[in-house]
């Protein structure tokens, strides 16, 4: 438990996403933006929901034990993943316009669950949880999906949309966490932090 109530909503976010870090300012906590760059590649028959914990586990794990070694203060370490799947497949961030393109028609008109894993890492170990959320994409035209593409919004993100820009139009429901989506479900990240005396409320 931190004691010291200057720092008893400090931690560190292991994530460059301005998303996360806007999340996590909605929920009024104190951090400290310390990105993890790690491989990410699938391993060989991993679902999308083990692979988004493994990736989160091994970001908050990394970015602690690099506070270890340059001697820097240790409040908790918090990642994220997220990735989209649809029928059992992984769709990640897409490598161009056309890899974002194929990704958006396959979902057209379909529902696909977005699997966000996340970690808190502190001395006593790395806890995880995760959110799946079930999203139906409405049924998009050619004509829509490169309009959407040319906002440029699709190239770093799981999936190739973000719902909380331009492809929320496109979204026709979701059953589950709607900050999932955006890349950090809020009620299971305050849960994971209050067991290591962090509070939001």
């Amino acid at each position: 438990m931190l004691k010291n109530s200057v720092y008893q909503k400090m931690i560190y976010l292991a994530s460059r996403s301005p998303r996360r870090a806007e999340l996590l300012q909605q929920m009024g906590l104190e951090f400290i933006v310390l990105p993890s760059d790690i491989d990410e590649t699938p391993l060989q028959s991993e679902q999308s929901d083990a692979y988004v914990l493994r990736l989160a586990a091994q970001k908050a794990k990394t970015c602690y034990e690099d506070l270890i070694s340059k001697s820097k203060p240790l409040y908790p370490v918090l990642a994220a993943d997220t990735t989209v799947s649809l029928d059992g497949k992984i769709l990640g961030k897409p490598q161009d316009n056309d890899d974002a393109f194929q990704m958006l028609s396959s979902m057209s008109g379909r529902w696909h669950e977005v699997h966000t894993g996340i970690a808190v890492a502190t001395a006593d170990g790395v806890n995880v949880a995760i959110s799946t959320t079930k999203v139906e994409m409405a049924p998009l035209s050619d004509q829509t999906i490169l309009a959407y593409i040319a906002t440029g919004e699709p190239l770093d993100k799981a999936g190739a949309y973000g719902i909380q820009g331009f492809a929320g139009t496109l979204i026709k429901r979701i059953e589950g966490s709607y900050s999932g989506v955006m890349g950090l479900p809020v009620f299971e990240t305050a849960q994971l932090l209050s067991q290591v005396g962090i509070r939001v409320l």
